[in-house]
C-alpha cells in the first residue's frame, strides 16, 4: 500500500522523466499514470511507473518508468481464459528510451555475475540482458523475467500484445499487482 503523497510523488517524478526525454503526453494521460509498489512497501527500490496508450484485444503501447535502481519483481505472462476464451500469455517488446535496463529471463547466468543489485524479492532466473538506449528484446510469452534500472533510471516503451497485468504471476508470493492507494 501508497499512500496517496507517494502516489502523487511518483506520478510527478513520471512527468519529468517523460517530458526530459523528450516524449509529450495530454494532460488526460499524466491523470491516468499507474504507480505500481507491487504492495511491498517500498516504491522507491521495487516499483514500476506506467503509461498504457492502448490496449486493444490485439495490441497494448505504453511506457514504463523506472527509478534508478528500482526494480520491478519476477513475474510471468501466463495464458488462461477471459470471458469463457482462452488466451495466449503476453508477447513484449522492450524498447529502451532513456537510460539502462537490466533484464533478466531464464538461461545461462548467475546471481553472483550480474551488473543489477539483487531486489529483496524472490529472484530465480539471471540471464542478463543489458538494453542501453535504442534497444530492444522481445518475451515470448511464458517466459519468467524481471528488470531493473541503472544508476540514471530508465524509461522503457512496452509493445506487445494485450495486456492482462491482473494477471500476471509473480514468483514473489507477496507481491500484489493492483496498488492500493491510502487516503
Amino acid at each position: 500500500m501508497i499512500t496517496k503523497q507517494e502516489y502523487e510523488r511518483a506520478a510527478a517524478y513520471t512527468r519529468r522523466a517523460l517530458k526530459n526525454a523528450g516524449i509529450a503526453i495530454t494532460d488526460e494521460e499524466a491523470r491516468r499514470i499507474e504507480i505500481a509498489d507491487f504492495g511491498l512497501g517500498d516504491l522507491d527500490n521495487l516499483g514500476l511507473q506506467l503509461l498504457v496508450y492502448v490496449n486493444t484485444e490485439r495490441c497494448c503501447a505504453k511506457e514504463m518508468v523506472l527509478r534508478p535502481f528500482q526494480t520491478c519483481p519476477e513475474h510471468i505472462h501466463n495464458g488462461g481464459l477471459e470471458n469463457g476464451k482462452p488466451y495466449e500469455g503476453k508477447e513484449e517488446t522492450f524498447r529502451v528510451r532513456r537510460g539502462t535496463c537490466y533484464l533478466y529471463v531464464s538461461g545461462e547466468g548467475h546471481k553472483e555475475t550480474i551488473r543489477a543489485r539483487v531486489p529483496d524479492t524472490e529472484v530465480t532466473v539471471f540471464h542478463e540482458i543489458v538494453l542501453r538506449e535504442g534497444e530492444q528484446y522481445t518475451l515470448s510469452p511464458g517466459t519468467w523475467h524481471w528488470f531493473q534500472a541503472g544508476e540514471e533510471g530508465a524509461i522503457i516503451s512496452e509493445f506487445s500484445t494485450k495486456s492482462r497485468d491482473e494477471a500476471d504471476v509473480f514468483r514473489d508470493a507477496r507481491v500484489q499487482r493492483t496498488p492500493q492507494i491510502e487516503e
